[in-house]
């Protein structure tokens, strides 16, 4: 894509859509001086032309790391920066409606959370309970959201306790992500610092959690479990383990709410396993489910995997450059056609094609600026 075709393509972002199934897409940032990110931004995109505008700022924000939208697509929700009651900066959860016409974000209020350095937020199905992760302090909080798009004060907490095998990364909790279950009735934490997922019942109602039994999965020691995801036949779960360069795959019992683990596989092709400096970051399942993608940080490349739906084991297809340093969040539009990367180092985000037979992917050659991009989300407009 020409620079000018990129400018053109984006001056439709506040006039009309182009044809075809049009999204816009959020780009959540670890926001600092050093990289020179200021808050959210936002393109759009063309899943029948493939063509994807340079991002543009939405709104500025501080450290807006993880974004989830709300499922009336009317408000988007970001892991923050917040002015505590003393004026003081603390952690928290940020609430802002959606301009469709223009991508543009509106700060609608902020809540606090009891726990340090957020990194990871997730609104329910049915847009009533968003959750979030601290890292630093490893914990987990819950707000209600209310009709408006507000976010409560924080409803209910949890922090973890424990540690892990590894002395110096696991010498305590460290939450990573929470995600909700297909059909809504428990939420999942991992927990790099306890090599543990835990499990909680959700409660849409009134925005709380509450410990499952039972209680937690463990993953393979060591390896420091960061995100996952579900199968779409909702019988597996995946989570990349951070530490481990792996992959854990679990069967899922929806009644109980438990997890089984059945397989761990390496991210990395076999000449690099057992080198260290490398991380996982991010797993996403395709949506006809044949097929698992996982980030691997500093080796920059994308590994993907085939997915056996009668099973849920995983078998090694690829391990794709991703055309940038360090990705962070990988998101496959909700077509399964593309793939985007965010690379927090090089601020850049870069568009892969998806074989739609095999699920392997190929570089577009489209990459836009995004500085300190760490996430990736779209947003239907048709």
């Amino acid at each position: 894509m020409t620079r000018s075709s990129i400018a053109f393509a984006f001056a439709a972002l506040t006039t009309t859509a182009i044809a075809g199934e049009n999204f816009l897409v959020y780009f959540g940032t670890n926001g600092n001086a050093k990289n020179g990110s200021k808050g959210i931004y936002v393109a759009r995109f063309n899943t029948a032309t493939g063509e994807l505008t340079q991002p543009k700022l939405a709104v500025e924000a501080g450290a807006p790391g993880f974004l989830s939208i709300h499922p009336s697509k009317k408000y988007l929700y970001a892991s923050t920066e917040v002015t505590l009651a003393d004026g003081k900066k603390g952690g928290g959860i940020s609430a802002f409606s959606i301009d469709k016409s223009s991508g543009k974000l509106t700060l609608i209020n902020q809540a606090a959370t009891a726990g340090a350095g957020p990194c990871h937020v997730n609104v329910d199905k049915t847009g009533k309970l968003a959750a979030v992760a601290n890292y630093g302090s490893g914990s987990i909080g819950s707000f209600a959201i209310k009709e408006d798009g507000s976010v409560s004060p924080e409803v209910s907490f949890f922090q973890h306790e424990g540690s892990g095998a590894d002395p110096k990364r696991q010498a305590g909790p460290h939450a990573h992500s929470v995600n909700f279950s297909p059909d809504n009735r428990f939420a999942f934490a991992c927990d790099l610092g306890l090599d543990k997922v835990l499990i909680y019942k959700t409660e849409p109602a009134t925005g709380k959690l509450t410990p499952n039994d039972p209680a937690f999965a463990k993953t393979p020691a060591g390896g420091g479990p960061r995100h996952l995801a579900f199968h779409p036949s909702g019988k597996y779960v995946f989570v990349n383990n951070e530490m481990g360069m792996s992959e854990t795959v679990f069967s899922y019992d929806a009644e109980k709410g438990a997890l089984t683990e059945i397989q761990t596989i390496s991210t990395l092709p076999e000449a690099d396993r057992g080198k260290t400096g490398y991380s996982t970051a991010e797993t996403v399942v395709h949506p006809n489910g044949r097929t698992v993608y996982v980030s691997n940080r500093t080796h920059d490349t994308i590994a993907v995997f085939g997915c056996d739906p009668a099973t849920g084991k995983l078998t090694a297809l690829e391990y794709v450059p991703v055309e940038g340093e360090v990705p962070r969040n990988i998101c496959l539009d909700p077509t399964g056609k593309w793939l985007v990367a965010a690379h927090q180092n090089s601020g850049t985000a870069a568009l892969f094609k998806v074989d739609q037979d095999s699920g392997k992917l190929s570089y577009t050659g489209t990459k836009v600026n995004v500085p300190g991009s760490i996430c990736v989300r779209f947003l239907a407009l048709d």
